[in-house]
């Protein structure tokens, strides 16, 4: 992009845009996969820390490795085999996606505090700009859009 001034031409940063930051990983659903998922998310938050200039704070690291660790306990308590999770990111925004085998879409359920489990939909709503659900070739794809917020 450039500006004029008085007839100079000022380069004002980049001319094209620039892609934003991708990064998958593949899971069985052995022990531990949602750890190392979280682990992976942890790494991906550094990764834009460090090449995007992200200035993402604790509460929306945190956020993120929420809904990571709900949209991909929520594949393998209901997918029957391994699922992907997908990363996303910009220093405004990541993208999380996770796709399953399983071509049930998930279902949310109304707000209920005397509810005992399956809050975990509620919760990436709740921490999400957008949630999307919908049936690709190989079964399933749940994305959630988390906004970071300039500290």
């Amino acid at each position: 992009m450039t500006e004029h001034l008085g007839g100079e031409v000022i380069a004002t940063g980049f001319d094209v845009p620039v892609e934003a930051l991708r990064r998958a990983t593949h899971y069985t659903g052995e022990p531990g996969s949602i750890a190392e998922a979280r682990g992976f998310t942890a790494q991906f938050v550094e990764q834009l820390r460090t090449e995007w200039c992200a200035q993402i704070g604790g509460r929306d690291e945190e956020a993120l490795l929420l809904v990571v660790s709900e949209l991909v306990t929520n594949a393998e308590r209901h997918s029957n085999g391994p699922y992907i999770l997908e990363l996303e990111g910009t220093d405004a925004t990541v993208r999380v996606s996770v796709y399953d085998s399983s071509a049930a879409l998930p279902m949310r359920f109304p707000r209920d505090p005397e509810r005992v489990g399956r809050h975990g939909l509620e919760i990436v709503h709740a921490l999400s700009a957008q949630v999307v659900a919908e049936r690709v070739p190989v079964g399933k794809r749940v994305s959630a859009l988390v906004r970071l917020h300039q500290q």
